[in-house]
């Protein structure tokens, strides 16, 4: 494999660190910015939101003006390294806010733009392989990413696992300006063709389904950090580890579904929607007991975010993967992250205390089931999931 996919993997793995990371160092932004636990964790979605909405239109713009693939990567990382930059420096609670939503519009592009990199420098029958590559630096933010950067934080300040991102950013654009090799100019893509795929009803019942799945994961991921201080018992300094054990279980996860993901997708997911909500559902009611709550952590995040092939695997079957499809996807999904996230910042705020996260994760993940039930019984190629 090239070594090129492997920096495009690390590009991955910082951008999704910094969108990730605000989960594990909720008490010490709350501290400093004199804000409630509740207004920390909407910096989650406000990244998500800027990904929903740079998506779609940084793609459609590139796309429209046909810059090469690797001049939009630079613009848009060097971007992104400009507004990380503003973040780490933030002296207000809004001058943050702002940032968080600006690194979220760089990093959507960036994800797409990776992944076309990386579709035009390996030979076609390696390109699966090299994909992998390339999102399992997703994967490595949450095994790596999120618990070091927590630990910078608990060591040396918040403002220091920015920095860090910064600095990783930096490297990556630094990189790729060397090894990666010119583009050619990105065709023009036929929007009437790629906007005919979402006339297909089907393809928004699998959108549905990806973004109650990802919002019962983020209801509750979002204040792991929260719940496990102040009602487990936890230290602060216990965080690092247990969210590394939660990014551990989402990597051998993430490794059993993607083996099967093509083969089995509605029963994968049906089945972990009926895990998550039992899993979240008996966190909430022993969330006061150690040991219990590590051992759902640990199911959580098994059956959580591994569901990301499947999910993939079910809009890749149910239309043409074209550009626009699968940039609106990643939108769905984080629009699932966001409100997710926000979602649970509401239970919190109605007075219904810490475990009220998991609860809506229990009503995302239930709701999450009842809409995959009609597709239970077809199977991948079925006449019911294409044109």
């Amino acid at each position: 494999m090239p070594l090129v996919v492997y920096i495009l993997g690390l590009t991955i793995f910082s951008l999704t660190t910094s969108e990730f990371m605000v989960a594990g160092m909720m008490p010490s932004l709350a501290l400093a910015m004199d804000e409630p636990v509740t207004r920390i964790g909407y910096l989650i979605s406000l990244y998500a939101m800027g990904m929903v909405i740079g998506g779609p239109l940084s793609t459609i713009v590139l796309l429209k003006l046909r810059v090469p693939n690797k001049r939009g990567l630079l613009w848009l990382l060097g971007f992104y390294v400009l507004a990380q930059s503003v973040a780490a420096s933030a002296t207000s609670y809004d001058i943050l806010a702002i940032a968080r939503v600006v690194t979220g519009v760089a990093a959507a592009t960036c994800f797409g733009l990776s992944l076309a990199i990386c579709a035009d420098i390996v030979a076609p029958d390696a390109r699966g392989r090299a994909a992998a590559v390339v999102i399992g630096g997703l994967m490595l933010a949450s095994v790596v990413g999120v618990p070091v950067a927590t630990l910078i934080d608990q060591h040396l300040g918040w403002r220091a696992s920015f920095w860090l991102v910064v600095l990783l950013a930096l490297m990556c654009l630094a990189l790729i300006s060397v090894l990666v090799p010119p583009s050619k100019p990105s065709e023009v893509v036929s929007l009437g063709k790629e906007l005919g795929e979402f006339r297909n009803r089907h393809l928004w019942a699998a959108y549905a389904s990806s973004g109650l799945i990802i919002g019962a994961i983020f209801a509750a991921f979002s204040y792991f950090a929260a719940i496990l201080t102040q009602i487990t018992g936890f230290q602060a300094s216990d965080i690092p580890w247990l969210l590394g054990v939660y990014g551990v279980a989402n990597v051998v996860g993430n490794g059993v579904v993607g083996r099967y993901a093509d083969r089995y997708t509605t029963v994968i997911m049906v089945w972990g929607m009926v895990i998550l909500s039992i899993s979240l559902a008996l966190f909430a009611v022993f969330a006061h007991d150690k040991t219990i709550s590590v051992t759902l952590l640990v199911v959580t995040g098994l059956v959580g975010m591994s569901m990301n092939p499947a999910i993939i695997a079910r809009v890749m079957k149910t239309a043409h993967p074209g550009p626009l499809v699968n940039t609106v996807h990643t939108s769905v999904i984080n629009i699932g992250l966001g409100a997710g996230s926000w979602l649970g910042g509401l239970g919190i705020a109605a007075g219904y205390g810490l475990r009220s996260p998991l609860w809506v994760g229990v009503a995302l993940a239930v709701l999450g089931l009842i809409s995959l039930l009609p597709y239970l019984g077809h199977r991948p190629r079925d006449p019911v999931l294409s044109h």
